[in-house]
């Protein structure tokens, strides 16, 4: 059986009917933050099926924080981004 490095942190956006009309914009946010921060191998970005929380649409989920926020925007991608993975 083989080992999987896991990443420090994984970002979980909602690409769901609802979620997912904003969250390509959010996602690319992530991915130059990513970029920008060299965390290639510290963060992963995972593009995930509905959340059930719509009425809060777009959701993001930090892992392993285990921190869910609703009503996401790029502005606010950048903010918790900062918040949660560069200031761990």
């Amino acid at each position: 059986m083989s080992k999987i490095d896991a990443p420090a942190h994984t970002i979980f956006v909602c690409d769901g009917s609802k979620c997912g009309k904003y969250s390509k914009e959010i996602r690319k946010v992530f991915k130059a933050k990513i970029k920008e921060n060299g965390l290639k191998d510290e963060v992963l970005l995972v593009k995930m099926d509905c959340s059930d929380n719509c009425d809060y649409a777009p959701v993001v989920s930090f892992q392993p924080e285990n921190v869910w926020h609703g009503e996401m925007t790029e502005k606010k991608a950048e903010k918790f981004f900062d918040k949660y993975i560069l200031e761990e």
